[in-house]
């Protein structure tokens, strides 16, 4: 992809997280983490600087083309495997470096790599999983920023069927945070729509601590 002469935005450090109460999870949100500016200047540079890929991915022991394009960038090393999918990182691009210190200035935590994932229209989706690799370690912290069109996050509990499943618009300059023992205790999700619907990319943030197995 062609890189963008568009500047960088700027982050407003006065914006802070808000918890978000669940059992057996830890949450936090900012619905304008990034201005509507600032995310449309963000949504430009991601859709023209990244190298977009359509991977297989293994469901139930047969290959199918995941239904969303992703890249994934980080640190030397930081590897990643899910699914039958195995990844070696790109390097950070100043826009990611960008987007990944305002993430750490704000929560006060740190990321060695990033999953960005390209949902092009409504009929692009999630499955229900928990992000739960040995490579994220004990107890996984993910950052997910969303740019573009507002999709509805859902997470379901695995064992304690009486909790209702949450759902939140994550929405354009969002920033959503699970960490604690959410992905322990809970799977989420982003499902088709039958409304047509926007591209959205989602960045997650993670750390990688040793090669993942899974």
């Amino acid at each position: 992809m062609q890189s963008s002469n568009h500047s960088l935005c700027l982050f407003e450090p006065s914006l802070a997280l808000e918890e978000i109460a669940l059992v057996d999870a830890k949450l936090s949100f900012a619905e304008h983490f990034y201005s509507h500016d600032a995310a449309n200047n963000l949504f430009t540079l991601l859709i023209n600087e990244t190298e977009w890929r359509q991977e297989n991915i293994q469901v139930w022991g047969e290959l199918h083309l995941q239904p969303r394009l992703t890249a994934w960038h980080g640190d030397s090393g930081t590897e990643y495997s899910y699914s039958g999918i195995n990844l070696r990182a790109n390097d950070w691009t100043p826009t990611l470096l960008k987007i990944k210190n305002d993430i750490g200035v704000a929560t006060g935590l740190q990321f060695n790599s990033v999953l960005l994932n390209l949902y092009r229209d409504q009929r692009d989706s999630m499955g229900w999983h928990s992000d739960d690799e040995p490579a994220l370690g004990r107890n996984p912290v993910i950052a997910s920023l969303s740019l573009g069109a507002t999709r509805t996050f859902k997470l379901k509990h695995k064992t304690k069927l009486e909790q209702k499943i949450l759902s939140l618009d994550l929405t354009h300059g969002s920033l959503f945070v699970m960490g604690g023992s959410t992905q322990h205790h809970w799977q989420h999700s982003i499902a088709k729509q039958t409304r047509t619907i926007a591209p959205r990319i989602n960045l997650t943030f993670r750390q990688i601590t040793f090669p993942s197995t899974k």
